[in-house]
């Protein structure tokens, strides 16, 4: 049964969508020693570290300044900031206080318990910064207290990650915009290629939330789930996915904007061109496919989310958006793809390829004949 464009449209467009809503819900966390194979001797010996010395494993670092640290309102906040975080059950014994030379700063190393990355070492941090910290030091004037270590460096590079991911999405999909808007003098070209950059990066996130986020895939790629993905992978997967998407679409459109100049209509320039780049793009998706899947057989837990990460978007990109979401939508809008709205049109032209019949073949001329050798005159009788 033949499908229209219309309907395929719709379709795969919606099931994009459901595959990419899970990311909603993404949860950034940075990896530990914990997602790392236990049964290694280094992390073996890590974790007994860790239990027999506590104060040398996951610890808050208070930084107390001041102009006198060891006297004064400044110590005796830094005294209550000690006794409110040993009564605390979110810290483990050891808690010591090092003052530098000139005794104006102060560092309180407070063991907590947890991993550095777990929720369990986050809702420490929080109690310290939320509730210990201004109910002792926090309330002296002119104090100034910050809080570093494992867990305050996971909270804080997620929480910068997360302002500011939209921000490099705006500027990388308006510098998109501009130049392919630039090069095919078209403002419904770049607006499509965002969207459909779009529903290929949301779905690869989607997947990545299913499997590894919320552990579906935990016996087929063995691993345990550290209830997150890894906080560098998504910005990424972006940098990197939306680079090998746009050098995709760009090839396509290029060949079928070259057959519409040529006189095609946009529906035939779409088939032929699809078909012509189908063999290259396939190709080279096959190849990235194998590849990344390699990083899958890893133990680490950030390389095998990078692995599927990739391999499923070029899948996905490579398969569903640019052979069935691009040539249905542009059959969809027909001559509305190369749609210039006449308030854009100062817009510098590109130079276009020159499409010239090819020369014709003049008839081959007849080889000239060889000249003939003059008779020789026979001799005469004797």
């Amino acid at each position: 049964m033949k499908i229209s464009a219309g309907a395929a449209l719709l379709k795969t467009g919606g099931a994009l969508i459901a595959l990419a809503i899970p990311a909603l819900g993404m949860n950034i966390v940075v990896s530990s020693t914990d997602d790392l194979p236990q049964d290694l001797g280094v992390i073996k010996t890590y974790n007994l570290l860790r239990e027999e010395f506590p104060e040398e494993g996951v610890v808050a670092d208070v930084v107390v300044e001041a102009d006198d640290v060891r006297h004064g309102q400044a110590a005796t906040g830094i005294d209550l900031l000690l006794r409110r975080a040993e009564s605390s059950d979110q810290v483990l014994p050891g808690t010591e206080v090092t003052y530098n030379d000139e005794g104006t700063v102060a560092l309180v190393t407070i063991p907590t318990v947890g991993s550095g990355s777990d929720d369990v070492s986050r809702d420490a941090l929080r109690e310290i910064r939320n509730e210990i910290i201004p109910a002792s030091i926090g309330r002296i004037d002119g104090v100034t207290v910050n809080v570093t270590g494992a867990a305050a460096q996971s909270e804080d590079f997620r929480n910068q990650l997360v302002d500011r991911l939209p921000l490099i999405f705006a500027f990388v999909f308006a510098l998109a915009f501009l130049l392919m808007l630039v090069t095919f003098r078209s403002i419904v070209i770049p607006i499509k290629a965002i969207v459909l950059n779009l529903l290929s990066i949301g779905a690869a996130y989607g997947v990545l939330v299913l499997v590894f986020q919320d552990g579906h895939g935990e016996g087929v790629l063995d691993f345990t789930s550290n209830g997150g993905v890894t906080s560098w992978l998504p910005l990424f997967l972006f940098v990197i996915l939306f680079g090998l998407s746009m050098d995709y679409h760009v090839f396509i459109l290029s060949r079928v904007r070259e057959l519409w100049l040529r006189g095609m209509s946009t529906e035939e320039a779409v088939k032929q061109g699809i078909s012509t780049t189908a063999g290259t793009v396939t190709s080279a998706a096959v190849v990235m496919v194998f590849v990344f899947a390699v990083f899958v057989t890893l133990t680490f837990l950030d390389f095998k989310e990078m692995g599927v990460g990739l391999a499923v978007a070029v899948l996905i990109d490579a398969t569903i958006v640019r052979g069935v979401l691009l040539p249905a939508s542009m059959k969809v809008l027909g001559d509305w793809n190369w749609y210039l709205p006449s308030w854009l049109e100062w817009i510098p032209h590109v130079r276009e390829p020159e499409f010239e019949a090819p020369p014709k073949r003049s008839a081959p001329e007849p080889p000239a004949e060889e000249p003939r050798a003059a008779d020789e005159p026979e001799p005469a009788p004797a």
